[in-house]
């Protein structure tokens, strides 16, 4: 039995209201946040976004695969299908059905490729999904 996709409306090629939290969001937290949604937003041409629960969400369509969110002294970059993601670099946390999170601190050193890897496997995993029913 294969679970429904969770599907957002609204979504947008460029949605202003990314740009509107990214500016309340400025900062060092804020350009980790929006140098890793940018990397979202280079998924494909059918990226949309949009404004979800308070943070930027990335989509496949209407199906979100990836979101950004920032914190007092953290960001998250966070996966909707999370839990099927391969991670041989370990870098995902949580412990729900679906979602997972991968976090970053200033001053940390961030395994870009590794990062880079999840958001682009979470993009493919749905897109997979989206096309194969």
């Amino acid at each position: 039995m294969k679970a429904e996709l969770l599907r957002f409306d609204g979504a947008k090629v460029h949605d202003p209201a990314i740009e509107d939290w990214f500016r309340k969001h400025e900062g060092e937290l804020g350009s980790i946040a929006r140098q890793w949604f940018e990397r979202m937003r280079r998924c494909g041409d059918e990226v949309r976004e949009l404004v979800h629960d308070g943070c930027p969400v990335a989509c496949l369509g209407d199906v979100p695969f990836a979101y950004v969110n920032v914190f007092t002294a953290h960001v998250n970059v966070g996966f909707f299908q999370g839990a099927g993601l391969p991670d041989p670099a370990r870098l995902l946390e949580g412990s729900g059905k679906f979602m997972r999170h991968v976090k970053l601190r200033p001053g940390v050193a961030v395994e870009s490729a590794a990062l880079t890897t999840l958001i682009e496997s979470a993009y493919a995993d749905i897109k997979s999904r989206l096309e194969n029913g």
